[in-house]
C-alpha cells in the first residue's frame, strides 16, 4: 500500500505504484536563447506540443520545435565593399529584401543583390602628377576609356594610360659646370634639342650635348 507522490504536483498520487506525473516539456530549454517557451498541457500523453515564440516578433510562433526569429540578411555583407546594406524587414518569413546602395551615388540602389555602383577610374590617380584625368563613362562596363591630358600641353593626351608629357631635358645638368642649358621645346616629341652655351663665350654653343 505504499504511495507515489509527484515532485512536480503533490496532488497527483498513485497507490502501490508510479504516478503519471506532468512533464513540462519547457524544462529542457528546446527554444533557446531570445524565444518565450509554453507547454499548454504538460501531461506525459501529450508531447512536442510546446510552443516557441520569438521574442522581438511574437507573431512569429512554431509548435514543437525552436523557431526562426529576426534575420538580418545584412550581416553577411552581400553587398560587398563601396555600398551600404539595409534589410527593411528582419522577419524570418520576409529574405531577400536587403537593399544595396552605392557609396559614390545613393541613388543606385538594388534588392537582394550587389548594386551595379559606378567605378570612377581616375580615383585611383592613373595619370600621376602634372595630367589631369577625366573618366567620361564611370560604368564598371566601361573601363581603360579614362584620359590623361597634360596640365602644361593640352595637346597631349593619352587614353587608358598616363600620358608622356613635357620633358626639360636640362633638368639632368647634361652640359655640366661652366654652362648654361636650355631646351626650346619640352614637348615629348622633341627632344636631344637643348642648347649648352658657355658661360665664358656665348657664342660658343653646342646641340645635344657639352659645348
Amino acid at each position: 500500500d505504499f504511495v507515489c507522490t509527484c515532485d512536480s504536483d503533490k496532488s497527483i498520487t498513485k497507490t502501490d505504484g508510479p504516478a503519471t506525473c506532468s512533464k513540462d516539456e519547457c524544462s529542457s530549454d528546446p527554444c533557446g536563447a531570445g524565444q518565450t517557451c509554453a507547454d499548454p498541457n504538460p501531461s506525459p500523453s501529450s508531447l512536442k506540443d510546446f510552443t516557441c515564440t520569438c521574442d522581438k516578433d511574437a507573431s512569429v510562433q512554431t509548435v514543437g520545435t525552436a523557431a526562426t526569429c529576426e534575420v538580418d540578411e545584412c550581416l553577411m555583407n552581400p553587398c560587398g565593399m563601396g555600398q551600404s546594406c539595409e534589410d527593411p524587414n528582419l522577419s524570418y518569413a520576409s529574405q531577400h529584401d536587403f537593399v544595396c546602395t552605392c557609396d559614390s551615388d545613393k541613388s543606385i540602389t538594388k534588392i537582394d543583390g550587389p548594386a551595379t555602383c559606378e567605378k570612377d577610374e581616375c580615383s585611383s590617380d592613373p595619370c600621376g602628377a602634372g595630367q589631369t584625368c577625366a573618366d567620361p563613362n564611370p560604368a564598371p562596363s566601361s573601363l581603360k576609356d579614362f584620359t590623361c591630358t597634360c596640365d602644361k600641353d593640352a595637346s597631349v593626351m593619352a587614353t587608358g594610360a598616363a600620358a608622356t608629357c613635357e620633358i626639360d631635358e636640362c633638368s639632368m645638368n647634361p652640359c655640366g659646370m661652366g654652362q648654361s642649358c636650355e631646351d626650346p621645346n619640352t614637348g615629348y616629341g622633341s627632344q636631344h634639342d637643348f642648347v649648352c652655351t658657355c658661360d665664358s663665350d656665348k657664342s660658343i654653343t653646342k646641340i645635344d650635348g657639352p659645348a
